[in-house]
């Protein structure tokens, strides 16, 4: 049985009916949104960030709060604005804020360095001397043939 015309006709006008939506809706969201999460989202950050010492901004203790926050008012305005969240503008925003906030931090918050000697030593030395016992019993096992069916 061959599909109607006119049901193949009014499906292919709702697709494009639902990507123009899509298409207008992602458009609407770019300098409107951009605008709304630079005058209420980062300008809050902004204040909150100058509150702390320069020195704490790559602790995450004390950036966590004020970071969420952020994150949290992206979505807002997003939601408001009836745009999708996360998207193109919410990354680039946030790569901004790691470009001025946080670009000299490493991931864990602190420079990464080696432990200290008295403790990196026994993770090197207990192996090693394992090795070596293990190594005397085996062969001191099959020296010792006599028990062995």
């Amino acid at each position: 049985m061959a599909p109607d015309c006119t049901s193949v006709t009014s499906r292919k006008v709702l697709v494009w009916f639902v990507m123009a939506y899509h298409f207008v809706s992602a458009m609407a969201c770019g300098g409107a949104y951009q605008s709304a999460i630079e005058d209420f989202c980062l300008t809050k950050f902004r204040l909150d960030m100058e509150e702390l010492d320069q020195r704490q901004w790559c602790s995450w203790e004390d950036t966590v709060q004020t970071y969420g926050e952020l994150t949290n008012c992206t979505y807002l305005v997003a939601l408001k604005m009836d745009c999708f969240w996360p998207n193109r503008l919410v990354d680039e925003f946030f790569i901004r804020i790691h470009r001025l906030y946080f670009w000299n931090c490493s991931l864990s918050g602190r420079l990464l360095r080696d432990p200290p000697n008295r403790i990196l030593g026994p993770f090197i030395v207990v192996p090693i001397l394992v090795t070596l016992l293990m190594t005397a019993l085996v062969v001191w096992r099959s020296k010792r043939s006599e028990g062995i069916v």
